[in-house]
């Protein structure tokens, strides 16, 4: 692979759709949602295409502006849902554990900063004995502004006590692209969601990848 990275220290994660998905878990909340606002069940197809959005844009892109004063409800119904079910029903990539586990045994430090909420994010890793290999995670509910501003993405950084240039960003939607891009941080791009290929040459991205499988050839790990 050409233009392997150099002085790379530290590695942070989006998380869905780059290293789980919670598909199934959306899809149900989403339409669990729209049932208690008394709008129909929109099909699964359309709403993975939102994953990675905040609940509010998730709602005007779904459900349209006209009814942005339902949107406070929605997210009520959403969470109280997802409280019950999204962990249960996200599952990680068949890839995610070893790639995980690999980097942190050559010294890398990791992160995940995504619009899941924290809480979520911690309980699915400590299901899978993994929750101990991150340094830090930043969540929905830790930061005042959600991607694509680079606020949680710049705080990561910092709590991993590194800069800017020794990090990646990996990430599978424009959404993260943006982020690491404002943050002056290099993205690489994962092919693992639902963005096609194309999309990313909007944005500058140092590689696209297939899944996170591919990131020890990236990074010079034998």
């Amino acid at each position: 692979m050409k233009n392997k990275l150099k002085g790379i220290r530290g590695v942070i994660f989006d998380f869905d759709f780059t290293i789980a998905d919670s598909s199934k878990g959306v899809v149900k909340c989403v339409n669990y949602a729209c049932k208690e606002l008394g709008f129909a069940e929109i099909p699964e197809k359309e709403i993975t295409k939102t994953i990675g959005l905040t609940l509010e844009h998730t709602f005007t892109k779904l459900l349209g502006e006209q009814h942005v004063d339902k949107i406070e409800k929605f997210k009520y119904f959403f969470i109280k849902k997802a409280d019950e079910i999204m962990a249960d029903l996200t599952k990680l990539f068949t890839e995610t554990p070893g790639i995980i586990k690999r980097l942190f045994d050559k010294g890398f430090k990791l992160g995940i900063v995504s619009t899941k909420f924290r809480y979520r994010i911690e309980a699915i890793l400590n299901r899978e004995n993994l929750l101990d290999f991150f340094g830090v995670i930043v969540g929905g509910e830790d930061v005042s502004a959600l991607k694509p501003n680079p606020l949680g993405l710049l705080l990561a950084v910092k709590k991993l006590n590194l800069t800017s240039s020794e990090v990646i960003y990996i990430g599978d939607s424009i959404i993260d692209a943006e982020t690491a891009n404002r943050a002056n941080i290099s993205f690489i791009a994962v092919l693992s969601g639902v963005t096609p290929r194309i999309v990313f040459n909007l944005y500058q991205v140092r590689e696209i990848l297939n899944n996170i499988s591919e990131l020890p050839n990236l990074l010079c790990i034998k």
